[in-house]
């Protein structure tokens, strides 16, 4: 089991922008000096109340050059709002600075907020995204190459730098509608997965489909599933169940809040079944609904049973844990959490 952190470069209420880099880049130290093994970053845009990571390639480079042990990856890189050549190259760059540390995380994310102020139609964001893949994949494998598609079209280019890795770094693709699982197992790459807007059990069903169409196509090894999940571990049961139930608690009622508001909206795909989705994060309870299922809170004993459950349901090989979901728990609070993660969780799974 591979164990990261999942970093939005957060922006806390009544902080600067400068205070975010300041804090995150604190807790990635903190992670390195743990022992962690990765950190993982989003990409969000025109959300200025709520995170500074618009560039995830440029803070990439930069943690790569800032530590030595730490894997940096994305999670996930949004393709279609990019240039597939532009994105293999700094994604090729990062690996060199890394010295192959680097993992390729990428996605069309769920909600077309960030399409829309790249005027992007959202309803293309299923073919750019294959054809975005397509083209990167080449650029890495081949010398030179040319490339003829229906947003894309390139003649006789030859990539700068090639990866560091060979044939280039891991690439992990979110996975989320019940569609895209087999269509990813068949392809053969790892994915991410979460249990925000489906129950446990709902996504395990999702994985399986996910296992048998990697099974059917002969890929080689077993699956690689990798779950993106809240988590706080503290000292005594009665800290870790209330400290992060607030922060928790609000983003899942804004993922709610935002899958209903996107099912009306241009481009959105009705067989996501976003309102319905939307509705039931809006209902859901922390101690019936949340604590095992949702999230992974407690004591460091605690966490490890929940995090064995999940991964049984779930055939995990990897947890990103994000300790501050919902951006209202101290950085205090994060770091002590993050202490004993490293210190007192991950050695149960390795």
């Amino acid at each position: 089991m591979q164990f990261g952190s999942f970093m939005e470069f957060h922006r806390r209420e009544g902080s600067t922008q400068s205070d975010a880099f300041r804090e995150a880049f604190a807790h990635i130290e903190l992670a390195e000096n743990l022992g962690l093994d990765a950190v993982w970053l989003a990409e969000s845009h025109f959300n200025p109340a709520r995170s500074v990571l618009s560039s995830p390639h440029a803070i990439a480079a930069a943690i790569a050059a800032r530590t030595k042990h730490l894997r940096v990856g994305t999670a996930v890189s949004v393709l279609p709002l990019g240039n597939p050549l532009r994105t293999a190259e700094e994604a090729a760059t990062i690996d060199h600075i890394s010295e192959g540390r680097f993992d390729f995380g990428v996605g069309r994310s769920g909600l077309p907020g960030s399409y829309e102020g790249y005027n992007i139609p959202y309803s293309e964001s299923r073919e750019r995204f294959y054809e975005y893949l397509e083209i990167i994949l080449k650029a890495w494998r081949e010398e030179r190459f040319s490339y003829k598609g229906n947003f894309y079209t390139y003649t006789d280019v030859c990539l700068v730098p090639k990866p560091y890795q060979n044939p280039h770094p891991p690439i992990r693709i979110a996975a989320t509608t019940s569609d895209t699982f087999p269509v990813l197992g068949e392809m053969g790459f790892p994915v991410f997965v979460g249990v925000r807007g489906l129950s446990l059990d709902a996504v395990g069903e999702q994985v399986e489909s996910y296992r048998t169409a990697w099974t059917t196509a002969c890929n080689e090894g077993d699956i690689d599933v990798s779950l993106r999940v809240p988590v706080y571990v503290g000292e005594t049961e009665e800290d870790a169940l209330t400290v992060p139930e607030e922060s928790f608690m609000r983003q899942f009622r804004r993922l709610g809040g935002q899958l209903s508001a996107s099912a009306s909206r241009a481009g959105a795909d009705p067989g996501e079944e976003r309102a319905e989705r939307g509705a039931q994060l809006a209902t859901l309870e922390w101690e019936r609904d949340v604590i095992g299922q949702k999230a992974a809170v407690g004591t460091p004993e605690m966490v490890v049973d929940q995090l064995r459950s999940m991964k049984e349901t779930l055939s995990l090989t990897g947890i990103v844990a994000e300790f501050n979901a919902g951006e209202l728990i101290s950085e205090s609070e994060i770091a002590n959490s993050l202490r004993l993660f490293c210190e007192e969780v991950i050695p149960a799974f390795k």
